[in-house]
């Protein structure tokens, strides 16, 4: 899961090591026992970004095949606002830096993204395309409903 964060027409980037390669992703990771996921996008912005964020709506639950392993990254996605940012905050090991892109600048920095997945949420968060927040109370648990999730993320 992860968070689309927008301050004055820029949007919330880390930039952070992924097999061995230097990417660009919005803050965000795995879902920790016990853990709801606004809970965890909280944490993880918390964590990777050193910002305190107030989660605001789902914008979608997004799937994204890697084309050479096949491998399947599924994607919660929340929309939420920033409260402060703390840029003394040591940060996850494997994040290097915070940084604040407008949408052109990700369009020009679409290789260094880590998925698709990063720029085609804050297209769909410019143009107000949003997910049923009921879709996710009826996926959860997620590992009952792999099925479901499947048919109806948004398939990247």
């Amino acid at each position: 899961m992860s968070a689309v964060v927008e301050q004055d027409g820029k949007f919330l980037i880390v930039e952070e090591r992924s097999s061995g390669v230097v990417v660009l992703n919005q803050p965000g990771g795995h879902i920790e026992s016990g853990e709801a996921p606004e809970q965890a996008v909280v944490r993880e912005a918390l964590e990777e970004a050193g910002c305190q964020i107030e989660v605001a709506e789902l914008l979608g639950v997004y799937l994204w095949i890697h084309p050479q392993t096949r491998q399947q990254f599924l994607r919660i996605v929340y929309t939420a606002e920033l409260l402060s940012q703390d840029t003394t905050r040591q940060l996850d090991d494997g994040v290097y830096a915070v940084h604040w892109f407008s949408i052109a600048d990700l369009r020009h920095r679409q290789k260094d993204l880590r998925t698709p997945v990063v720029s085609r949420c804050v297209e769909d968060y410019l143009t107000g395309d949003r997910q049923s927040d009921t879709f996710l109370t009826e996926i959860m648990p997620i590992q009952q409903n792999v099925g479901l999730v499947l048919a109806n993320a948004r398939l990247i």
